[in-house]
């Protein structure tokens, strides 16, 4: 009854704003798709979309929105309205962190000493490669990253937003290099907390990609959206198919069959975990104009 009555609401707003481009079916069935990304913990739907997909990055099958993003009830409310609008933009809050500074606290009993290792490791790469800083949480601070274990997958939300207070970082714990303990996966992590979104979601991507739909889960289409300008900038920087970004060819496919194909030549593998790419810290420097990230 109360998702129906959400779902009349949300409806009944529409009437007064841009018509309706999709049906009631279809709303409700993006608002359970939205829903079912909250919930935690489930390690054996981790494990089973890890067996369907085996070839796609393990963040991406982390079972949250585009595979890794933690979102808000807030959020999901304003999705659900503009996709009963037909409209793709999405609204994020201000994502950067105040005085480019993320704080931030490891869960208690959460992780060992060498996780915690690995994971100060991709704090400090951030650090050596941009001006952001991070600090540990004091006692007083009441918006802070809280970083957990759980072994359902790695995931966070996306960008500092106050009335949050606590805000996500997750990664299954694993031996360092190992599934979510690889460096460019928690540095990937961290990019969320950051403020950033996939690069194959970007406005631009079809220029540079294809996405082959008939590979795809039933049920998974949304993760291939694609953001307007109004919410992503690419910050004069050109499409990187190698960023710790981007999808792997293979995110989300159904039969083993690519579902992301490159339009264009380029070296390296898509949606490689081996390192950070030289654009990614320049997209980070540029989104907190970092010195001399804009000559």
């Amino acid at each position: 009854m109360i998702r129906a009555a959400i779902l009349l609401c949300v409806l009944g707003f529409v009437v007064a704003s841009p018509p309706l481009v999709k049906s009631r079916e279809e709303i409700q069935a993006f608002r359970s798709y939205l829903e079912g990304t909250k919930s935690s913990g489930n390690v054996a739907k981790f494990l089973v979309r890890n067996n369907v997909s085996p070839r796609a990055n393990i963040e991406e099958n982390s079972g949250k929105f585009q595979g890794d993003i933690v979102l808000d009830d807030t959020l999901i409310e304003e999705m659900v309205l503009n996709y009963a609008t037909g409209r793709n933009a999405y609204i994020w809050p201000d994502t950067k962190w105040p005085e480019n500074t993320v704080v931030y606290q490891f869960g208690e009993g959460e992780f060992g000493p060498l996780q915690q290792a690995a994971i100060l490791e991709g704090i400090e790469a951030i650090e050596n490669n941009t001006c952001v800083k991070f600090r540990y949480r004091n006692p007083e601070d009441t918006v802070f990253v809280n970083l957990t274990g759980s072994p359902d997958g790695c995931y966070a939300h996306v960008g500092y937003w106050e009335p949050r207070g606590v805000h996500t970082m997750n990664l299954a714990r694993n031996y360092p290099g190992v599934g979510c303990f690889r460096h460019p996966t928690i540095v990937h992590e961290f990019m969320h907390i950051l403020g950033f979104l996939h690069m194959h979601a970007t406005y631009n991507r079809d220029e540079y990609v294809q996405i082959v739909e008939e590979n795809i889960i039933s049920g998974t289409e949304h993760n291939f959206y694609i953001y307007d300008q109004e919410l992503v900038s690419n910050l004069g920087i050109e499409y990187d198919y190698i960023s710790c970004l981007h999808y792997s060819a293979y995110a989300f496919s159904a039969n083993g069959e690519k579902t992301i194909v490159a339009l264009k030549e380029h070296e390296g593998v898509m949606g490689q975990r081996e390192f950070v790419t030289d654009k990614d810290w320049l997209r980070i420097n540029r989104h907190y104009n970092c010195p001399g990230a804009w000559d």
